[in-house]
């Protein structure tokens, strides 16, 4: 494949060993764009970005990042309280959804789109297991920019973790029974100053 005017997934994408977990299927990628920056840029411009609030604990609280939920027409979709009706597709999620539903045989109608502005914004523990997603779903989780850590725990068994830098122009694929063993989480990196975006990409029923 040869890049596009919005970058095209590479060929043969670098596939990384990961440590086996347990009830989890784990697929972990580098280097699949030519220039990732130039991705990283499109995406803060294009995305209409929000400050969405959440309910925690009965509290309406101000997400500690910004985000954008963009899909099909009727993929609606419920998180921690709060109703999201899809953005339409942009020129560049349009063409990425196309790429990794090519590279993953799966299909995607949805992306989560994260911008996390420093290291001062983060993503609590959670598992992507609302009813709309189905029992065993594929989340494909693609980063541009500044790296950040990404861990996953066992909900029974703590001693099954994992820690994992996720570079600019990574792919984590979880899949399997994943969502439904494990918690995942984004913590605060208070040295980290660049901003970095993450989407990811899911079915919803």
């Amino acid at each position: 494949m040869t890049a596009g005017p919005v970058g095209t997934l590479l060929a043969a994408p670098q596939w990384q060993p990961l440590p086996a977990l347990p009830g989890a299927t784990l697929h972990f990628a580098t280097g699949l764009f030519a220039d990732p920056a130039a991705l990283f840029a499109r995406l803060r411009a294009e995305i209409a970005w929000e400050q969405h609030h959440l309910q925690i604990f009965g509290r309406r609280v101000a997400s500690p990042r910004l985000s954008c939920w963009v899909g099909d027409a009727g993929a609606v979709y419920t998180y921690s309280g709060t109703r999201f009706a899809p953005h339409p597709w942009t020129p560049v999620l349009s063409r990425l959804r196309s790429e990794l539903e090519t590279l993953c045989a799966q299909p995607f109608n949805s992306v989560l789109c994260n911008l996390y502005r420093d290291g001062r914004d983060s993503m609590g523990w959670h598992s992507d297991d609302e009813r709309e997603l189905g029992p065993e779903p594929t989340i494909a989780s693609l980063s541009f920019g500044a790296t950040r850590r990404f861990r996953l725990r066992h909900k029974r068994d703590p001693a099954s973790m994992l820690d994992l830098p996720l570079p600019s122009g990574s792919l984590l694929l979880m899949a399997g029974a994943t969502q439904r063993n494990y918690r995942h989480d984004l913590p605060r990196a208070l040295r980290v100053v660049e901003p970095r975006i993450n989407l990811t990409f899911r079915q919803i029923g």
